[in-house]
């Protein structure tokens, strides 16, 4: 049935996320929060949209009012939809169509995460520089040798490449940033993990969406 009709499969999942949110543990909610990890962001809106997604199949009868119940509870003060980005063009503009088809449907966004932010190691006069291709050789070799490391123009001219690549990609990421500052949600940034997502990458990561406050 679900290969026949699609809308009915994302009925069953959201479907899950509702029956957690009406257990109970001796009175009280048995989860704390229900959390669910949707599509990709292009899909967000039909797969939350569920009412819509099953109009053309289910007008009454169980699978329809499953998904006004389900409707009911992401259009709630109690649900949020936090899209997660990164500061890439398109990421960001899937990000923004996303929120817009969220207001759309109805339903409430909550915080745009963030992810992999890179801390800029170039500011300033300097960022402006490494971006014309105009780092000043001279400094770059008279900091390899303070370190007592012997470089040629080769490796002097990669490292000015290198520079160069890195403050175009601040600017970049600054200005996805503004556009994300537009929304007028809060953002929650987390940092690019340079030895990759380890158990404690995980906890590091978890730490910062806890002192955000809010999730």
């Amino acid at each position: 049935a679900t290969t026949i009709a699609p809308g009915v499969r994302d009925v069953l999942l959201t479907g899950k996320v509702y029956e957690a949110t009406r257990r109970f543990d001796q009175g009280a909610p048995a989860f704390d929060a229900v959390v669910l990890d949707a599509p990709p962001t292009g899909r967000i809106g039909r797969f939350l949209n569920v009412n819509t997604e099953v109009a053309g199949i289910a007008k009454v009868g169980p699978i329809r009012s499953q998904a006004d119940a389900i409707m009911r509870l992401l259009k709630s003060e109690h649900a949020r939809v936090h899209v997660v980005t990164s500061l890439e063009e398109m990421p960001v503009q899937e990000t923004l169509d996303a929120l817009a088809e969220l207001a759309r449907i109805g339903l409430r966004a909550g915080a745009v995460v963030v992810n992999s932010a890179r801390q800029p190691e170039l500011l300033g006069d300097e960022l402006v520089a490494a971006v014309a291709g105009e780092l000043d050789a001279a400094a770059i070799e008279a900091a390899l040798k303070e370190a007592g490391v012997k470089a040629d123009d080769v490796v002097i001219g990669g490292l000015m490449l290198i520079g160069q690549q890195h403050a175009e990609r601040v600017i970049l990421e600054r200005e996805q940033r503004a556009l994300l500052d537009d929304t007028g949600l809060p953002i929650v940034t987390l940092p690019y993990l340079a030895d990759g997502a380890d158990l404690g990458g995980l906890y590091d990561l978890a730490e910062e969406l806890c002192e955000s406050g809010r999730f």
